[in-house]
């Protein structure tokens, strides 16, 4: 871990909510980029072009609940498990800024010690299901096959899917994972979920017409107003969160960490609040 991030720990209250950059890309299948991405979304956070308040009223500056750690120094794909660690052994709970989506995986192996009987949202356009990608059983292609092979939780629920292959829906019927998929997916169709809850939101369950900085574009996706109303219907407590496959080396004008910065304030404020 970098100094940075060991001396914010001492920061940590029970119960609070820390952010944490995860830079990590090296299980991207296809244009990496995405290491770069949590200090852009911080820098979009804290931009005078927007304001702390979330929509639903909850002001977020000098909140005294928010710690930001910085990013993890990771020199192994599980030193990510690790830092994660540090973060919930000190009482807090943890919003974590990627990355490929393979970080989803050290990341639950940590909250699954904590907590017990976890669901997991998961927004995304892709299933993230595949046994191995190309000979890697820890490509950003497989976290979610991992998290259940080990039983790390209860329920998988993913909204917003649109490249589901046969391998992955062989796979999804074999650990029982509920997907609505986009073609199947309403805005305002309420969700059934069951807490303590973990949000995993891969930016790509968006139309690439409102996030041009992903490394893979799937059209036919959510808007931003989707995802919002589906993070304001959440009733449920939610433990923690990531928020993953930003990649800046093919954003237009730092659009896309605007729009990583909003879900980022709205899931903190749900959190918290």
């Amino acid at each position: 871990m970098t100094d940075s991030f060991t001396n914010q720990l001492q920061n940590i209250s029970p119960g609070s909510l820390a952010i944490v950059g995860v830079p990590y890309d090296a299980q991207s299948s296809y244009l990496p980029g995405c290491a770069k991405a949590p200090d852009l979304i911080i820098e979009a956070y804290h931009s005078p072009s927007s304001n702390y308040f979330t929509e639903l009223g909850y002001q977020l500056e000098d909140d005294m609940a928010i710690s930001f750690l910085g990013n993890l120094s990771i020199s192994d794909y599980f030193d990510i498990e690790k830092g994660i660690d540090q973060v919930l052994q000190a009482g807090g709970r943890t919003l974590s800024l990627g990355g490929d989506h393979s970080i989803s995986y050290p990341i639950m192996k940590a909250q699954a010690k904590k907590y017990d009987k976890l669901t997991i949202l998961q927004l995304d356009a892709h299933g993230d299901l595949y046994q191995d990608f190309e000979g890697n059983p820890y490509s950003h292609a497989c976290p979610f096959a991992r998290i259940m092979e080990d039983g790390l939780v209860d329920r998988l629920v993913q909204v917003g899917n649109r490249t589901l292959s046969k391998h992955q829906r062989e796979q999804a019927k074999r650990f029982g994972v509920e997907i609505i998929e986009m073609k199947d997916w309403r805005a305002g169709q309420p969700l059934s979920l069951d807490g303590p809850l973990y949000i995993s939101l891969d930016l790509d369950v968006l139309d690439p017409a409102f996030a041009p900085g992903l490394s893979h574009y799937e059209p036919g996706g959510m808007s931003p107003r989707d995802v919002i109303g589906i993070i304001h219907q959440i009733e449920v407590p939610i433990i923690g969160a990531d928020i993953v496959e930003y990649n800046p080396t093919r954003d237009i004008n730092g659009m896309t960490a605007m729009v990583a910065a909003r879900f980022m304030k709205e899931i903190i404020g749900k959190i918290l609040s």
